[in-house]
């Protein structure tokens, strides 16, 4: 309860200051999730560069919030990333013996910054979208963005809390028993149900602050459960990693709900689902 009356606010907070403060948190809460990740590798005996990785995965979000043009900042994402694999070989060379999984360690190292920088990048990405669509006015550029990333986020929260409760009343059937033994397909189906809606509530709420959306309220809960699918994908990722780790949650940052990326793995799958379905229905319309 208090890590949700601490972090939605600040979460909205940033949403309504702008992309900058936005990217700055996003950027903070993806190099922790690289750091739990690798603390995880490291019980399965993996020593990653965990400072290298970490500071990676927060320059990989905070590129597209200087560049927020999804072209220009691919270029210079390209650039950090080989950047980074250049560095861990070379690490490697000097820090590891053949016998100590040099391998093994550039591999989750890289595996840790692409897992959460990459996927967290397309929050600031997602926010700039409406001012270079023409989605909004310049004026409202700012409130259209964070109307945008928080339509993930809805389908996200809104998706996670109809699964837990339904699948708490009423499943019996298991989804994936040997990576996730909770979740089942009553809480699947009620999952994408939620996000759905909350795609179709989103809507309402958008219009007057997104007009130009491409998206039609059928279209938008269409959105919604696609995210909803996406956000179980992420969520069982995240399981599978934390099952061979042995491990119940991938850290205690955030008391009675593990670490960053218990909280951040639906996100890590939803945030680039989210912009591509956007771009697709600006294709369409």
């Amino acid at each position: 309860m208090v890590v949700a009356v601490v972090g939605i606010p600040a979460v909205l907070g940033c949403l309504y200051l702008g992309r900058v403060f936005l990217s700055l948190l996003v950027a903070g809460l993806a190099a922790l999730g690289a750091l739990e990740l690798y603390r995880m590798a490291r019980a399965r005996g993996v020593r990653a560069f965990r400072g290298t990785g970490a500071l990676a995965a927060a320059a990989l979000v905070l590129v597209p919030a200087l560049r927020p043009d999804f072209s220009a900042a691919a270029v210079w994402m390209l650039w950090t990333l080989g950047l980074i694999t250049a560095g861990t070989l070379v690490m490697a060379l000097f820090t590891r013996r053949p016998d100590e999984g040099p391998l093994a360690a550039v591999a989750v190292t890289l595996t840790g910054a692409v897992y959460t920088g990459l996927a967290l990048a397309f929050v600031p990405l997602l926010h700039a979208l409406p001012a270079q669509l023409a989605w909004a006015v310049p004026a409202d550029a700012r409130a259209a963005g964070a109307m945008v990333v928080a339509l993930p986020l809805a389908a996200t929260w809104v998706g996670d809390a109809a699964a837990y409760f339904a699948g708490s009343a009423w499943g019996r059937a298991k989804l994936f028993p040997s990576v996730s033994p909770k979740k089942s397909w009553v809480g699947a189906w009620a999952g994408v149900g939620g996000a759905a809606l909350s795609g179709w509530g989103w809507y309402r709420v958008a219009g007057s602050v997104v007009p130009g959306l491409p998206l039609s309220g059928l279209g938008a809960a269409g959105v919604g459960a696609s995210l909803g699918v996406a956000a179980i994908v992420g969520d069982l990722v995240e399981s599978l990693l934390k099952r061979e780790a042995g491990v119940k949650d991938s850290g205690s940052i955030f008391p009675g709900h593990g670490g960053a990326l218990d909280r951040l793995d639906a996100l890590i799958a939803t945030m680039p689902a989210a912009y591509l379905l956007l771009l697709l229905a600006e294709g369409l319309a």
